[in-house]
């Protein structure tokens, strides 16, 4: 992990050397000179360690040193292209922008005013699944990967919950991550007073995601106790589901599921359905969009998972999608339908350049799928 981590920051910091000879040279500065070399090393140098002081300092220099390659070669490419027409207006124009420097320093401050505006923007995404089981509709909302304390802010989820009453639903569930490892003993009290405010016929589930547990620091500088978590979320009303099933109204078998990260590990699906009526509609709420085929060869009918965030960051996502996970919308195995949420937040950085941030309406209907 060190080295991987020292390798990150001496690329980063080479590119960054680059970027900077180059920039020099649009303005007739040679930056070959020994005095421009120690100057652009030792910006480098510190713009990584800003890294390592504010993560989204890592964010924006990525974004700027790949906007700036991408300037280049374009660049590079219409000189080649446009070599007959280099006399003329609309050419001499473009050659000025380029020579500004300011073209990555625009699109940059363009994609991250989006993604932070993005990132405070929480909808409501709504899915309809039908089923010769059900013998009433139902509304479902699920929330997931709030980070709350860290990443999204505390009056955007306050208008999240009510919408949510508004519509009335009929269960609500929260998928993990509604809090982690960077949030407060009293962040993580108040995320779930505001989350026990939210009202629906049958009450409100919660299951552990890999961050609400703060699993990553050290027992030490924990800023709560599992006790004090559980105490929060059950203290507001909200109902833990820890690799259990409960029966939900006539129709319906919810069953949450411990996080698969956890090193104890999690009983199978089979041992959690034993006894449950098979021809209730079964959901299974797990944190992470996994053990898809356990849960269609186990007759469930609905998952919902978070945990992706979408990608959060071009083109993360597309890269999930390209090694064959699910990172994102309705999936369908066999039987089962899957349906993975970007969150309510995402992760890390307070931008979000891929996906949006939401909160899921699952309606349920009776009759044929």
């Amino acid at each position: 992990m060190i080295l991987m981590l020292v390798g990150t920051a001496l690329c980063l910091a080479e590119g960054l050397y680059w970027m900077a000879g180059r920039w020099l040279a649009l303005y007739g500065i040679d930056g070959k000179k020994l005095s421009i070399r120690v100057l652009r090393g030792l910006a480098g140098v510190l713009a990584v360690g800003a890294c390592f002081r504010w993560n989204t300092a890592a964010l924006v220099e990525l974004h700027l040193l790949v906007l700036f390659a991408i300037t280049e070669l374009t660049a590079r490419l219409l000189r080649q292209a446009a070599r007959r027409y280099s006399g003329g207006k609309w050419y001499r124009k473009l050659r000025r922008i380029y020579h500004s420097g300011l073209v990555p320093v625009v699109l940059l401050c363009m994609m991250m005013g989006y993604g932070y505006w993005n990132m405070g923007s929480i909808r409501a995404t709504e899915y309809t699944i039908s089923s010769e089981k059900l013998a009433c509709d139902y509304e479902v909302v699920f929330l997931s990967d709030i980070h709350y304390g860290t990443i999204q802010r505390p009056e955007a989820l306050c208008r999240a919950v009510e919408e949510i009453n508004a519509r009335h639903p009929d269960l609500v569930i929260l998928g993990g991550d509604i809090v982690e490892d960077g949030t407060s003993k009293e962040a993580m009290e108040e995320a779930f007073r505001v989350l026990g405010k939210l009202k629906s016929t049958f009450g409100t589930y919660y299951i552990y995601g890999n961050h609400d547990r703060q699993r990553y620091r050290a027992v030490s500088s924990r800023a709560y106790t599992e006790e004090d978590l559980e105490q929060a979320i059950q203290g507001n009303g909200i109902a833990i589901l820890w690799d259990r099933t409960v029966i939900i109204g006539g129709d319906l078998a919810l069953t949450g599921r411990e996080d698969a990260g956890e090193t104890g590990g999690r009983l199978p699906t089979g041992d959690l359905l034993r006894g449950v009526d098979r021809d209730r509609f079964l959901i299974v709420a797990d944190h992470r969009p996994v053990g898809v085929e356990e849960n269609a060869s186990e007759g469930v009918d609905l998952q919902l998972s978070g945990h992706t965030h979408a990608g959060q960051i071009f083109p993360g996502g597309y890269l999930i999608d390209l090694f064959g996970g699910m990172h994102y919308g309705l999936y369908r195995e066999g039987e089962c339908r899957v349906i993975v949420s970007s969150g309510v937040a995402g992760w890390g950085f307070p931008i979000r350049t891929q996906g949006k941030c939401e909160y899921v309406v699952v309606q349920l209907r009776k009759g044929a799928s």
